[in-house]
Order: C-alpha cells, then sequence, then structure tokens
C-alpha cells in the first residue's frame, strides 16, 4: 500500500468511500456523524482535492482503498486554538487529519494513513473524531494518540480532540505517563 495525492480522476472513487463510511458508521451506532448531511458533499471533496489536501491510499493491486484530508503547519485547524476539559501536548507546528475513511473499513488502511500523515508531521497529528465514532476512537488510540479534550468544529459541533507526539519538552512525558 502507498499514498499519494488525490487527482481529480479519484473523486468518484473517494464519493464511494464515503458513502459506504456513512453505512458503516451507522451500523457501529454512530448514524449522525456523517449520515445526516451527507458528509463530506462534493464541493468539499472537490476543493480539498483541488487545493491539494486530499490524499488516497492504494493497495497493491492499484485500487484506491482510503481517503483522507491531511495539512501540516502552523495552525493547519482554527478550531483547536479552543480545547476545553484537557490542553494539547505540544505547542508547536502539527498535522491534522480529517475526512478519513476506508473501504473496506478493518483492514489496517486508516492505521497506514495515519502513519503516513505522522510521518509527514514530524510526529505531531492533530484530530477530532465524534464522541460516537468508537471505531475511530479504537484506532487513534491503538495508533498511539492521546484523548486530549474537546473542541467544537464548525462552532456547533462537539468533537473529541486526539494529539499524536512523538517528542516531549523536557517534563511533559513524565506528567503524560503519570497521567496514563
Amino acid at each position: 500500500m502507498y499514498i499519494r495525492k488525490a487527482t481529480e480522476n479519484d473523486i468518484l472513487r473517494q464519493n464511494v468511500i464515503f458513502a459506504k463510511a456513512r453505512a458503516f458508521m451507522a451500523e457501529q451506532g454512530n448514524p449522525d456523524q456523517w449520515g445526516p448531511d451527507g458528509w463530506p458533499p462534493g464541493s468539499v471533496i472537490r476543493d480539498d482535492v483541488l487545493n491539494g489536501k486530499s490524499y488516497v491510499a492504494v493497495d497493491d493491486d492499484g485500487t484506491v482503498c482510503g481517503t483522507f484530508y491531511f495539512d501540516f503547519g502552523d495552525e493547519p485547524e482554527s478550531a483547536y486554538k479552543e480545547l476545553s476539559g484537557g490542553e494539547w501536548l505540544l505547542d508547536a507546528p502539527y498535522g491534522v487529519v480529517h475526512r478519513i475513511a476506508a473501504d473496506p473499513p478493518g483492514k489496517g488502511t486508516g492505521e497506514f494513513c495515519l502513519r503516513w500523515a505522522i510521518a509527514q508531521s514530524n510526529g505531531h497529528l492533530k484530530i477530532d473524531t465524534h464522541p460516537a465514532n468508537r471505531p475511530m476512537r479504537a484506532l487513534l488510540t491503538k495508533t498511539g494518540f492521546s484523548e486530549r479534550g474537546t473542541v467544537m468544529i464548525g462552532g456547533t459541533k462537539k468533537r473529541i480532540a486526539f494529539e499524536f507526539a512523538e517528542e516531549f519538552p523536557s517534563g511533559v512525558a513524565g506528567e503524560v505517563a503519570r497521567e496514563g
């Protein structure tokens, strides 16, 4: 499997993957995260591709089996400025992943995508998910992320925030170990 930037030729396949992800989330007890509004809409997927922020995972036979949004910088997600009920581990540039989905789910594609994003972001990645998205929360924990608090996406959607920080500033690693 490998990761590459998505192209306009991938949009149809990305739409299929997102439709299957909505059905999977509903089956897992999370019908509200993407389901009611058909999230993400085609316009968001297209904008992600055109802005160079959309990526796909391609399996060994050339089939696109996963998709996600990735960005890196000083503040790639403005909603993360307001974290409630906790604090971020690092105040440093970070990567962010949104809209991650795989077809089929549960076959390691999500973890592969997250590990790629961690490598691209110098070991510092933040992500959020719906409280009812138990499969994603389990994947994040398995991949080494820690729950940091809650954020409001779009001003109205409460999400659980996670962070992966490969290197801690002096003293923070000990504090994190004592918390866990």
